[in-house]
Parts: structure tokens; C-alpha cells; sequence
């Protein structure tokens, strides 16, 4: 003996909401793939692309309000550099005050020979490097020396909207103030004042005034 079952169609209500997630996944896919490409690598040749070293001297300047963070300033800084690694952040301490954060490099760092024998990532406000064999295709402390994490404030939304295209493997210009930041509820956070630190406390937090991508 058999029975038959019989599939009852949608209710109207269930219908439009299914049709509404569907269209919900569309558009998330879309903006995902515009990200992704928005976002691809630029190919660079072989060979150093920037020969300067960042450029810092010391400055005595008034303290600076941004939203609720006062921003003291410690020196000028300047410099010219390959972007290695981007990452935004949203839920991350101060993430509105510094909403992207990019890995850059000069010297050796700039060179795609080397950069390619090695394994560059971001997260939780760090920047990683390792090698991709069982060597390195340059000192340490060369390779720390000629790159660093950079936590960006930018001064003006046209500074906000540059920093938040650069590609990796494109080349930028940034100038402006190397600044410690304080929190409106407590807290500090201090920026790095040499390029040959590592780890905790090693990033440059840049209040940046100029920011151009060649």
C-alpha cells in the first residue's frame, strides 16, 4: 500500500521572502567580486622601485582632534614605498579612526624578486612576513628595516578615498605626521619612531596629509 503526498506551493509571503534573499546573495556576491577586483595585484618587473628610505624629523606641533581621539604629533615623516599587504578593519580597536592599514616597502622590500620568496599577510592589526623555502632572499634585518606596518588616520576624505584604493604592488607617496593617539575613554596607543623594530608596538601610526598613488 502507497500513499501520495502532495507538495502544498509557497505561501505568497514565503515566496516574496525567498525572493528577497536571493536577491540579498546577488548583491553581496556583486560587491564581493567589484572588491576583488577593485583590489587585484599590480605586477611589478624585477628589480628595486624605491631606492629612499622614509624620511622623519622631529616637530613640535599642537595636538590634533579627530572624532574623540587626541592625536600628538612626534615627528614629520615622508616616504616613498611598494604597498605589500592591505587590510581593513572594522570592529578592531579605534578601526574608526584607522580604517585600513598597509604593509610597505622600500629598498629590497621593493623588489619583486625578493617579495615573491616570501609569504606576506595581515591581521589583528599586524603585519606577517615569512619565507616561502628554506632560505631567505635577504637578511632580517634588512628585510625588517625596509618594511613596516602602518596604522593611516587620514586628514581629508579625498586622503581616505586614495588610501583605500591602493593596490598591492603599487608604488605611494605619503606625507604628514607620525602621531601618538589617545582614546576618549582611556588608553594610548604610540607609534613607532624607527624602522628597525619588530612586533608588538613597531607600527608607524601616520596622520596623513598627502597621499598619492603613482
Amino acid at each position: 500500500m502507497s500513499t501520495r503526498q502532495t507538495r502544498l506551493p509557497a505561501t505568497p509571503v514565503k515566496s516574496r521572502l525567498m525572493r528577497i534573499a536571493f536577491a540579498l546573495l546577488v548583491i553581496v556576491a556583486a560587491f564581493a567580486a567589484a572588491r576583488d577586483w577593485r583590489d587585484r595585484e599590480v605586477t611589478q618587473p624585477p628589480g628595486v622601485l624605491v631606492s629612499a628610505e622614509p624620511l622623519q624629523r622631529d616637530v613640535t606641533a599642537a595636538p590634533i582632534r579627530v572624532h574623540d581621539y587626541t592625536l600628538t604629533p612626534r615627528a614629520r615623516f615622508r616616504l616613498t614605498a611598494r604597498v605589500l599587504a592591505g587590510e581593513r578593519y572594522r570592529f578592531a580597536l579605534a578601526s574608526d579612526l584607522m580604517p585600513r592599514d598597509l604593509a610597505l616597502g622600500w629598498g629590497v622590500m621593493s623588489d619583486s624578486s625578493v617579495i615573491e620568496q616570501l609569504a606576506i599577510s595581515q591581521s589583528d592589526r599586524f603585519y606577517f612576513w615569512k619565507s616561502r623555502s628554506n632560505s631567505l632572499p635577504a637578511p632580517v634585518e634588512q628585510i625588517i628595516a625596509s618594511s613596516a606596518n602602518m596604522h593611516l588616520i587620514a586628514a581629508s576624505a579625498g586622503v581616505a578615498n586614495a588610501i583605500d584604493r591602493a593596490r598591492v604592488g603599487q608604488v605611494i607617496e605619503l606625507e604628514g605626521l607620525l602621531v601618538d593617539v589617545a582614546m576618549a575613554k582611556g588608553g594610548e596607543l604610540r607609534t613607532s619612531l624607527t624602522r628597525t623594530d619588530s612586533g608588538a608596538g613597531a607600527c608607524e601610526i601616520v596622520y596623513v596629509e598627502n597621499f598619492v598613488i603613482r
